[in-house]
């Protein structure tokens, strides 16, 4: 039977504003549609097995074998063979480092794609599937909020792509100088809205912005972690990782520095696909609303999201904490109101979470470079540290592995001042600073951003 995919709000009953959807979609509708009518996340109503002889298999192969074998798991119903072999191949084409820091502790940089960023994984391969799916003759509008990284490798991954616009919205105070200046200058179906306000008014004008029926034939979909079609390329270096590092059978933990949740998301779908996977950490920042639920079973949003130098972790309620709850048996809506509260104990059995303070951030930086002479970024820093916590409270000593998720050069002010030295950039990024262009600036209020939409976006090619 073909994977359909349903809303996570498709339970509720009573609720202002939601009329629920309770039909099931392809993963084609679901990938050009973003989000549920109703406001929900798709989620598939099945998960499918990989077996540990097949993941065992991929040893010493390059990345895009692994996404072979992941992406025909979820799709193969839907799209050929070739269709996504040539998907995976055009956009996995560098290299995805997995570095020991000291024994049984490895870090695994996600660093060396288009944009110096974990985002690049997702987006490369979204905008190949989208780009196979689009309706000849038909215009996409994707709308994607962004807390720095998630915009820029949107846009350079549909930069160019025939009959797609992309439309970027980032909090003007919360993201770095360098992050603006990728954002701002990829241009040609590309544009960037400089919003006053923080990451989540963003987030919140671009989900207001699907439900309204007035934007309906402007065709908008998402490339945040909101679509599916995000999940499912991030479960992919989970799989990478444990075939090359594991023993046959080995248990493996992994450490997320985790914001909106859809990276940390891609790991609880690899575990439900059959990897050994012996905790899921997801340390925050010090927007703790998910380290805060774990230990007292109440979830409260954070509102506002609190500014943490790790800035595209700020993010007071995580769009795919609604995916995290399905999962469990839950229902929690876009706005933070908890329906039905998932299955706490089994949560806590396979989850742990931590929130991380800035100067715990900052120390880590130093004290890794010192120690291991490896170089953190600031998010990064929050993963490692969140593994550093957990090892200390459970003395577990699992294969273990910490993601790092942006390149350090992209925040230079702040590794100049903790370790004394600028990184150097990487090749994708040194032509940054002589790129040109500007972003539109815009309030936070919906009215004024609806308006935009319908004067600049097209509907046809």
């Amino acid at each position: 039977m073909p994977i359909r995919y349903y809303s996570t709000n498709r339970n509720l009953t009573d609720t202002a504003g939601i009329i629920p959807f309770t039909g099931a979609v392809s993963f084609k509708d679901a990938l050009l549609a973003g989000q549920a009518p109703d406001e929900g996340l798709f989620v598939p109503d099945a998960i499918p097995q990989l077996s540990l002889n097949d993941i065992h298999a991929l040893k010493g192969k390059p990345y895009r074998e692994a996404a072979l074998l992941v992406a025909q798991a979820f799709l193969a119903d839907e799209f050929p063979r070739e269709v996504l072999r040539k998907v995976v191949y055009d956009a996995y084409n560098y290299p995805v480092p997995l570095e020991e820091v000291y024994p049984q502790a490895f870090l695994m940089r996600l660093d060396q794609g288009p944009t110096a960023s974990f985002k690049d994984f997702a987006a490369r391969m979204m905008a190949r599937l989208m780009s196979h799916c689009r309706p000849q003759g038909e215009r996409l509008n994707i709308l994607v909020a962004t807390s720095g990284d998630t915009g820029s490798a949107v846009g350079e991954a549909f930069r160019g792509v025939a009959g797609i616009d992309v439309t970027i919205l980032y909090p003007t105070a919360e993201v770095s100088l360098r992050q603006r200046k990728q954002l701002d200058s990829i241009g040609g179906n590309v544009q960037a809205l400089s919003i006053d306000g923080k990451f989540d008014d963003c987030q919140n004008l671009v989900k207001q912005a699907f439900s309204d029926p007035q934007l309906t034939k402007f065709n908008l979909t998402s490339a945040n972690s909101i679509n599916f079609g995000r999940i499912l390329p991030q479960s992919i270096y989970y799989v990478y990782a444990y075939a090359q590092l594991a023993a046959p059978g080995e248990e493996i933990v992994f450490s997320v520095p985790s914001g909106n949740f859809g990276n940390a998301l891609g790991c609880e779908y690899a575990r439900r696909m059959g990897l050994p996977v012996a905790k899921l950490l997801m340390p925050t920042n010090e927007n703790d609303e998910f380290p805060n639920y774990l230990r007292t079973g109440k979830y409260t949003k954070v509102a506002p999201s609190r500014d943490c130098i790790s800035n595209a972790m700020n993010v007071g309620h995580p769009s795919n904490l609604a995916r995290f709850f399905e999962l469990y048996g839950g229902t929690v809506d876009r706005s933070g109101v908890v329906h039905r509260y998932p299955d706490i104990a089994e949560m806590r059995q396979h989850i742990f979470s931590v929130s991380i303070a800035d100067e715990e951030t900052r120390q880590t930086i130093k004290n890794i470079y010192e120690l291991y002479k490896t170089v953190l970024e600031q998010h990064g820093a929050v993963g490692w540290a969140g593994l550093t916590a957990y090892r200390k409270m459970t003395a577990d000593k699992n294969l273990a592995v910490s993601l790092e998720t942006a390149h350090p050069a992209k925040f230079p002010e702040e590794i100049e001042k903790l370790l004394g030295f600028s990184p150097e950039l990487p090749a994708s990024m040194k032509d940054i600073d002589q790129r040109q262009g500007d972003a539109v600036t815009m309030s936070s209020n919906y009215e004024n951003f609806k308006n935009y939409l319908q004067i600049n976006l097209k509907i046809k090619e």
